[in-house]
């Protein structure tokens, strides 16, 4: 078992490092191979869902020895050109899991969307209602300190006698 600020190094070099410059290189032939940007896209689709899923993960069977090598070993699975590991998973189970329920996603997305739209639109307005009270508040503030006292107290000196 190797210390986890090792494997983490790992996981970030294996994990991400390595698989962006190769998804780099494969972006950037003079002739894209389809297959290859399909292949790496597919890792990337993986990689992106495991990440979420290893934020909640880490917190409940991080304390699992060899977690962290077994995470290592994951991704090297996943891109290693032998294993074939992303098309297997990709094919096996993540494309059927969303296609099952690609309607519902779709919609909950949609709804999501549309929630957030809301709730920018109420915190602007709210950001805006605020603002513009703490603007009148500042030129109250100005104005009243910029009168002298001494002209309002002879002004009303002079209207009430």
């Amino acid at each position: 078992m190797i210390g986890p600020f090792i494997t983490r190094g790992l996981v970030l070099a294996f994990g991400y490092l390595y698989p962006a410059y190769e998804c780099y290189k494969s972006v950037e032939m003079n002739k894209p191979d389809i297959e290859q940007l399909r292949f790496w896209c597919q890792y990337w689709i993986l990689v992106a869902g495991l990440t979420v899923c290893e934020r909640v993960g880490d917190m409940f069977i991080g304390w699992v020895p060899m977690y962290g090598e077994a995470k290592l070993a994951f991704f090297v699975y996943l891109w290693f050109p032998k294993t074939k590991g992303t098309t297997y998973v990709y094919d096996s189970f993540f494309r059927p899991y969303v296609a099952k329920h690609e309607t519902e996603i779709d919609r909950s997305l949609l709804e999501l969307r549309t929630r957030a739209g809301d709730m920018a639109l109420l915190y602007w307005q709210k950001s805006a209602s605020y603002a513009q009270n703490r603007i009148l508040d500042i030129l109250q503030y100005i104005a009243s300190q910029s009168t002298p006292k001494r002209t309002a107290q002879v002004c009303i000196g002079i209207f009430f006698k």
